[in-house]
């Protein structure tokens, strides 16, 4: 009776004994540029975000940047915060999804709330290489749904240090960062 009960244990627990793909970490802190394409009125400036596991499978994100609008004085802020789930699909590769909180606040009364989720695929692609195609979907109080791609990499420099670069494509905007990394 006790070994059932415990095969069974075992089997129930199976589901959430997985973690993430083999060189794939989501803890994770980075800091650095960004800019965002959109006809008319380009706009850069800095940018952090971060990423920690809180089980094998979920982890938490956020990220926050400033950027100002070129050759104004108009700044703005955009934030997201939320929770991803990581299901190993392959050795080196992970199925990702994620929902996030999203704001976007330039002051003068521009402030919107909105949502995103996005799914897609995370991976080593060579020991020092990582790379992510997500393709997403965000909606808010003051704006229209629109669809998007992200697309990202990672050079490792060693297990620590690494070089991060993300691109999203939305709707004729193009948001862009880089800058160094730090996993733990």
């Amino acid at each position: 009776m006790k070994k059932s009960l415990f095969a069974l244990g075992l089997l129930a627990a199976l589901p959430f004994a997985a973690s993430a793909a083999d060189g794939v970490s989501y803890n994770y802190v980075e800091a650095g540029y960004a800019a965002t394409d959109v006809d008319g009125a380009d706009a850069d400036g800095w940018a952090i975000k971060g990423s920690g596991a809180i089980a094998p499978n979920f982890h938490l994100f956020g990220e926050f940047s400033n950027q100002e609008i070129d050759h104004t004085n108009i700044d703005f802020d955009q934030w997201r915060a939320g929770v991803g789930y990581n299901h190993t699909i392959s050795p080196r590769a992970d199925l990702l999804t994620r929902v996030a909180y999203e704001k976007f606040d330039a002051g003068r009364g521009l402030d919107f709330d909105g949502w995103s989720v996005e799914a897609g695929v995370r991976g080593s692609l060579a020991p020092n290489f990582e790379g992510y195609a997500l393709a997403g979907y965000e909606d808010g109080d003051q704006y229209d749904g629109d669809f998007y791609g992200r697309l990202g990499a990672l050079v490792k420099f060693n297990p620590t240090w690494g070089l991060s670069g993300d691109v999203k494509f939305v709707d004729g905007d193009t948001q862009w960062f880089v800058g160094p990394r730090i996993t733990f």
